[in-house]
């Protein structure tokens, strides 16, 4: 959910030195899915100091693990680099 992933990426940041944490959470199957979550949702979040968190659900359909997984992998990169151009600058 929405609220797991920004508690895991903003508890990274707690229990760390780190500036920037990402927090991916989901299903990539094969199975494990259900009506209220299906395979292939995902929910991202990306945590900076002194900034609010960014969240992304993503939604990709029952299109394999390793699709899923890379979707998943493209979806946070790019919610790190939103995090690190937004705001004031990053140290």
């Amino acid at each position: 959910s929405e609220q797991v992933a920004r508690a895991m990426a903003e508890g990274a940041l707690q229990h760390s030195a780190a500036d920037l944490a990402v927090s991916v959470t989901g299903i990539a199957g094969p199975g494990g899915g259900s009506r209220q979550k299906p395979v292939g949702l995902v929910h991202l979040a990306a945590a900076r100091r002194d900034n609010p968190t960014l969240h992304r659900r993503l939604a990709c359909g029952d299109i394999g693990r390793n699709a899923i997984r890379q979707a998943s992998l493209d979806a946070a990169f790019d919610l790190l680099i939103r995090q690190m151009t937004s705001g004031s600058q990053f140290a």
